[in-house]
């Protein structure tokens, strides 16, 4: 048995050996718990012997205790412990440090008066959801089944989908006090082995309390925490969960948590959703460099229209510069302080709208917009163009598929409008040079995160702004260097048979 170390004894943990008396093991596993009033015991007789089995009532199954442990104990009393015909899951001769740790997975553990085994059982209380669309990624066509808060169910979704035994999955227990279990899943023979090993180390040398979501996992394992832009692409679809680890690339699950990570993923990535794959050919590249402008838009358009007013007023039309002037002449504050106070009360509004019970905040969020708006321009505070300016941007930063690039954008937005209202299109231009350099150097596990722009590849380009016909995306993703480069091999092979 493994003894227990100095630091252990340090933070006032039992101990206690295997072959102990009876009621030494029990009163062990009491004081590992400090008398926790959810541990409970139950007694009974076995052989003449006394028996007990413990489990934690807010975390196990009593009804399953009682029909798959208990009853078989009592029916077959005559015969050999370990040979009882448990129906539950057994895993026996666990260690009595051990069973601390299995009560806390949800099972039951089993002592024998004078047998030195002790017997865990899985009857862990099955708390799941039913299996549906996420809110945040509904799509028109394809698989309309999302991820739950349960890491088996998970799990198995995946292995629904790619039912191969190259199909990898490493377990491992992150908080010292939560024991979050979460899980790296990749295809062997496709994904890079030096990416799963650098995933791997990073992951085994976290020291942290807890961890409830994969939010916390994000922070401690990008490569650069301070960046604006996301590192790891999120996602509650299973089918794009498959997709991504298709193309060569590690999903982490966690436990209690309904979204999947992929990583390592480049800045394209997150223009990308399920409907591309899911239309027809133009039908999906149309859509996808819609949101990629709509990006732009939304990053550039506050600013531009601050460096129009306050620089550059010679660009507008002679046919609407009168329609301008008329607009912003009377508006007290310069268009910055318009810009910034439309743009903090459109970010209160949709705040309001997601911490509030949801038919509450959609209408706060319709009624709002169009009050305040109305009042803003009536009182002569906000012009009207900027108005439109403003919710234009909104719109435009709704359409980007990813939440967390998306929340990049409203960021980004502030200090270009500053940029612009000090220096004009020079200060735009200055704005977009340093967010392109910051975007040529991140990585996302050791890859180049602006692939296929920084560095170049053509063939990348591909599945990038637009996306070509399927059978024409024959390779995988150079950046990620897997081991099985080849995703399709002659497509459509019918056509020479039909010519």
């Amino acid at each position: 048995m493994r003894q227990p170390s100095d630091h252990e004894e340090k933070n006032g943990q039992p101990s206690a050996k295997d072959d102990s008396t009876f009621d030494a093991r029990i009163e062990y596993i009491k004081d590992f718990f400090s008398n926790t009033d959810d541990l409970l015991m139950l007694p009974f007789s076995y052989n003449n012997r006394q028996g007990v089995i413990l489990y934690i009532a807010t975390i196990s199954d009593s009804g399953k205790i009682q029909e798959s442990i208990l009853f078989p104990i009592i029916k077959y009393g005559e015969i050999n412990a370990g040979d009882i015909p448990y129906t539950a899951e057994k895993q026996s001769k666990i260690t009595l440090h051990d069973a601390g740790k299995a009560l806390l997975k949800g099972n039951a553990v089993v002592i024998f008066e004078g047998r030195e085994e002790i017997f865990s059982f899985n009857t862990m209380k099955e708390i799941s959801r039913t299996l549906k669309e996420p809110d945040s990624e509904k799509t028109v066509r394809g698989s309309h089944v999302g991820f739950v808060e349960n890491l088996s169910t998970n799990i198995g979704l995946i292995r629904k989908g790619i039912e191969s035994r190259h199909l990898k999955i490493n377990y491992h227990l992150i908080g010292q006090y939560t024991n979050t279990e979460i899980a790296t899943v990749y295809i062997e023979g496709i994904c890079n082995p030096a990416l799963v090993k650098r995933l791997e180390e990073r992951i085994q040398t976290l020291s942290i309390d807890m961890t409830f979501s994969p939010g916390y996992l994000e922070e401690l394992l990008e490569d650069e925490p301070f960046s604006p832009f996301p590192h790891l692409l999120y996602t509650e679809r299973p089918d794009r969960a498959i997709a991504q680890l298709m193309e060569g690339r590690i999903i982490l699950l966690s436990e209690g948590s309904s979204d999947a990570l992929a990583l390592p993923v480049s800045f394209f990535s997150f223009f990308q959703t399920s409907d591309d794959y899911n239309t027809r050919i133009i039908t999906g590249s149309f859509f996808r460099f819609l949101r990629v402008v709509c990006f732009v838009l939304s990053l550039l358009l506050p600013s531009i229209y601050i460096a129009v007013i306050g620089f550059h007023f010679e660009i507008i039309p002679k046919e609407i510069l009168v329609l301008v002037k008329s607009s912003v002449e009377n508006i007290p504050f310069p268009p910055l302080i318009e810009a910034m106070v439309m743009a903090f009360t459109i970010e209160l509004i949709r705040e309001a709208g997601i911490r509030l019970p949801t038919p509450i905040g959609q209408t706060i969020g319709i009624v709002g917009g169009l009050i305040i708006g109305d009042a803003i321009v009536s009182a002569g505070l906000v012009s009207n163009i900027m108005v439109i300016v403003i919710a234009l941007t909104a719109i435009s930063s709704f359409t980007v598929a990813s939440y967390e690039m998306s929340n990049t954008v409203r960021i980004l937005t502030f200090p270009i409008m500053l940029a612009a209202a000090t220096f004009g299109f020079v200060g735009i231009i200055f704005a977009l040079m340093f967010i392109v350099g910051h975007l040529c150097k991140l990585e996302s596990l050791g890859t180049p995160y602006f692939t296929p722009i920084a560095p170049f590849n053509l063939q990348g380009l591909k599945d990038a702004i637009i996306r070509f016909p399927i059978w024409l995306l024959k390779d995988r993703p150079r950046e990620l260097h897997v081991k099985n480069k080849k995703r399709l091999n002659k497509p459509r092979r019918w056509e020479k048979d039909e010519k």
